[in-house]
């Protein structure tokens, strides 16, 4: 079955060259293209693609409320995030508003292929190392831990002792793998515990967990 995808930039040229791109691969089919964000959300909702590709900087609505707005109305569709710079300012709050990760827009195709597939199959493009430097980089940005204590605490307190180790690993980047090692269980059980972890604090993905982990006050900026 054949990844559905909507291509959300005001560059015509660039939405050009990724569809020239998209389309040598028989698993990937660009159903639409669209020139700002209003269109984009409006697209998403009549054409149900798999993966939004999101330009971030466009006319009438921006990428990030773009994003917020796909992800509130219950679209299965997941977003990936286009930017021009590696620590794009917006980058952090477009994760925030439900993003599932983001690329470079002169990504290697290779790269730009293997991202919207690891997204479509749930993945977070983003590893969680590289979205610690990024949210590092951005300190200053971060919500004070503070302001919505009492419902960050509540989900919070969801989740058990061993799986707030477990998101905690995983919020200063370690891999399933490395998470594993840390805690001496089976890697297969760290895997168990990410999922329970997301579906408990209703989150999409690795990348969200990461944040969340942030905005709860478990890790800080700069803390190993």
């Amino acid at each position: 079955m054949s990844i559905r995808l909507l291509l959300v930039d005001d560059q015509s040229l660039l939405r050009l060259g990724f569809r020239m791109v998209l389309e040598t691969q028989p698993d990937l089919e660009v159903v639409g293209e669209a020139g700002d964000g209003a269109q984009g959300v409006s697209m998403t909702r009549a054409l149900a693609p798999d993966v939004v590709l999101m330009d971030v900087r466009m006319p009438v609505l921006d990428g990030i409320e773009a994003t917020r707005q796909i992800v509130a109305s219950g679209s299965a569709a997941r977003v990936l995030v286009l930017t021009t710079f590696n620590l794009d300012e917006y980058v952090y709050a477009a994760l925030r508003a439900g993003a599932s990760g983001f690329l470079l827009k002169d990504v290697p195709p290779a790269d730009l292929i293997s991202g919207i597939r690891s997204v479509a199959a749930g993945d977070a493009v983003v590893a969680p190392s590289v979205t610690r430097r990024l949210i590092d980089a951005f300190a200053d940005h971060l919500p004070d831990p503070s302001s919505g204590r009492s419902t960050v605490g509540e989900r919070l307190h969801r989740l058990t002792d061993r799986e707030r180790e477990v998101l905690i690993e995983l919020a200063r980047g370690g891999s399933n793998a490395e998470i594993a090692e840390q805690l001496t269980v089976a890697e297969a059980t760290v895997k168990t515990h990410v999922g329970r972890v997301l579906a408990k604090l209703d989150l999409r993905d690795r990348v969200q967990a990461v944040i969340f982990a942030y905005e709860a006050g478990l890790i800080r900026p700069g803390q190993q």
